[in-house]
């Protein structure tokens, strides 16, 4: 019997109620956890805590999930007043991982936040609030509220052929989105309002991101790619 790729995926901290507790709690929405485990992988939660960087040479794949924003100091800019949910611990422990990620080679799908981790890692900056850009609120239309934008992959990307070309009505809950694009990265698909929706790198052996929230829709194709690329390596 095969074992299954080890795939780590980052998480919140946050203060949480559950039972008769409430407390400041690691945790994930369990979406991502589902969708590892059916496409055949073996889930572990990164909690910001230690040097989950450390953890690079032991994982055979890496999701970088949703979460509130990055400090905006980190693309050298003043917070929008619109910015929110900063956790720079988080920020620290999940620039570090990526960092040791990249550098190793590790198999990497960025979700929402993901993505523009690893943007601003590679010297890349944000629209710190979208709807200044669009002149609408159809990314994120209202708290706790996936909106349902169709995006459109670029052709010859790896995003292009897991995904296909056809239009993707598919799940977004963002109000940032990648401004100047970071060193080595391509697009690989954009909404019809020009938003870049998602980034891969080019000289790595899989490392894609999009801003939607591919665990919350019903394609698992994202997952199985990543799971894939864990458990068959490119040499």
């Amino acid at each position: 019997m095969s074992m299954r790729p080890v795939i780590g995926i980052t998480c919140y901290v946050e203060p949480a109620r559950f039972t008769v507790w409430e407390m400041d709690t690691a945790l994930l929405p369990y979406m991502y956890v589902e969708q590892v485990a059916a496409a055949g992988g073996q889930p572990v939660i990164l909690p910001p805590a230690g040097d989950p960087a450390e953890l690079v040479t032991r994982l055979d794949g890496l999701i970088v999930a949703g979460g509130g924003d990055i400090d905006p100091a980190r693309y050298d800019e003043p917070a929008h007043d619109r910015v929110g949910y900063i956790r720079k611990f988080r920020d620290e422990a999940e620039f570090a991982l990526m960092s040791a990620a990249l550098e190793a080679g590790l198999p990497f799908l960025g979700i929402c936040r993901g993505l523009q981790v690893l943007n601003v890692s590679l010297g890349g900056s944000l629209h710190q609030h979208l709807p200044d850009v669009t002149g609408h609120e159809g990314h994120s239309p209202a708290p706790g509220t996936f909106g349902h934008l169709p995006v459109h992959t670029e052709p010859g990307t790896r995003l292009a052929k897991i995904l296909g070309q056809d239009p993707l009505d598919v799940p977004h809950y963002h109000h940032q989105a990648v401004n100047r694009l970071g060193t080595g990265l391509t697009v690989s698909a954009r909404a019809e309002d020009d938003t870049i929706e998602a980034i891969e790198l080019d000289a790595h052996p899989f490392a894609v991101a999009v801003q939607w929230h591919p665990e919350a829709g019903n394609d698992p194709a994202l997952f199985h790619a990543l799971t894939t690329a864990a458990t068959h390596p490119t040499p």
